[in-house]
């Protein structure tokens, strides 16, 4: 498997040989300095510790700065594991590369949605209000029916309700990389992925690509 981290920069077009126009999202993908690796007989799991994206030493604590100072690594805003096939091919102090994909391959993109506060159902959980007629009272835009009155006399699970929308991990399948810029270490990744610009990118070899 292949991974790495990145930074979403924004969305654009470009056009195959044949003429016809592609949407890409553009993902600032690396470089991620390796700080550590996790071996099973140590940590009971294989990964290595990377760091990614330049920053002030002001903006960050204490923990990350001793995990900085052992990789002997300057200050990256943002330290995340990864899951590499050969571990043994990884040295500490390396750098992961956007090289490591290609054009035409399969990946999952993984990302934080744009958080949009509280919201009602309608935007929610996309469901249908009442008509904007005399008689239908002051719930046009109300949750609806929330059960049985006797039996159970609750309020079952799963029921759609007003709430936090957004800011969640979601991922998108099987997308398909467009094209590799190794010079600017820039992934054109066709279609939308999660999150706004500059939000922090998880781009990984997919689990269940279309043969």
């Amino acid at each position: 498997m292949k991974e790495i981290i990145g930074k979403k920069l924004g969305m654009t077009q470009v056009f195959t040989p044949q003429g016809v126009m592609v949407p890409v999202t553009v993902i600032e993908a690396g470089p991620c300095t390796v700080l550590q690796k996790k071996t099973i007989e140590r940590d009971g799991y294989e990964a290595v510790v990377t760091a990614f994206s330049d920053c002030r030493e002001s903006l960050l604590n204490e923990p990350k700065k001793g995990t900085l100072k052992k990789g002997n690594c300057p200050p990256k805003r943002y330290i995340k594991e990864l899951h590499v096939a050969d571990l043994g091919a990884v040295e500490v102090g390396k750098e992961i590369k956007c090289d490591i994909f290609a054009a035409g391959d399969a990946v999952d993109v993984s990302g934080l949605t744009r958080g949009r506060g509280f919201t009602g159902v309608i935007q929610r959980w996309n469901q249908q209000r009442l008509k904007e007629t005399h008689g239908v009272g002051p719930v046009h835009r109300e949750v609806g029916s929330m059960g049985a009155n006797t039996s159970p006399s609750k309020v079952l699970k799963s029921k759609n309700l007003p709430g936090r929308y957004g800011h969640e991990n979601v991922t998108i399948q099987n997308l398909e990389i467009v094209k590799v810029d190794t010079a600017r270490n820039v992934l054109l990744v066709k279609g939308g992925i999660p999150g706004p610009r500059g939000s922090l990118i998880h781009v990984r070899t997919s689990v269940k690509a279309k043969k």
